[in-house]
């Protein structure tokens, strides 16, 4: 599938199959693209949690407010981000960099979050809000629909997930096999709407 077609036909999915399953090989596939996605000094702040634990999913269900797509979706992703990545060996991502470069950036790096810590969460919803659209976008490709939700108890998630101190909780992503027509897009604005050129 081409990236328009996939861009096109991603649509936010809530009724899947319960027993159909993607095998560990497609799983990793879309591990491999989902890696690909951008990220500020080349973090990869990203963490994903995925859940495959009957009665984990069921906690987490109930943490959703019964929302069944967290138990029926092949896949369930706690999508999180390590608010600290950028100070974890971060000459790792640097490592096939030329020195000059390595010299530059890391510094920057350092000097960038420090001390700055709405800046680094806010890192952290940049990141995830691009890596969930690679893994739906990756997944519609691959013949699946997914969901992002933000519909849970955050609090909540983060106790049953054992999620350490210095990470945030974005989103889930659920993938799977849909078993219903998803409606109609309710309603898009017009690009009038939405496109600013040059200032408000």
């Amino acid at each position: 599938m081409d990236t328009a077609t996939a861009i096109a036909t991603r649509r936010s999915v809530k009724h899947f199959d319960p027993s159909f399953e993607i095998s560990e090989e497609e799983q990793q596939a879309l591990f491999k693209l989902a890696l690909l996605s951008p990220t500020a000094f080349n973090q990869q702040n990203w963490r994903f949690v995925v859940v495959d634990d009957v009665d984990q999913r069921k906690k987490l269900c109930t943490a959703a407010w019964g929302q069944q797509q967290v138990v029926d979706a092949s896949m369930l992703v706690v999508l999180c981000a390590d608010l600290r990545a950028w100070q974890k060996e971060p000459g790792r991502y640097w490592q096939k960099a030329p020195a000059e470069v390595q010299d530059f950036v890391l510094p920057a790096m350092h000097s960038y979050y420090e001390g700055k810590e709405q800046t680094m969460r806010d890192e952290a919803m940049r990141s995830c809000g691009i890596v969930a659209q690679t893994l739906m976008l990756a997944s519609t490709a691959m013949g699946y629909e997914s969901c992002p939700m933000d519909g849970f108890d955050f609090a909540e998630v983060a106790e049953i997930i054992n999620l350490p101190e210095d990470h945030v909780i974005t989103m889930f992503v659920v993938i799977g096999k849909g078993i219903q027509e998803p409606w109609e897009r309710p309603g898009q604005l017009p690009l009038t709407d939405v496109l600013v050129r040059d200032r408000f």
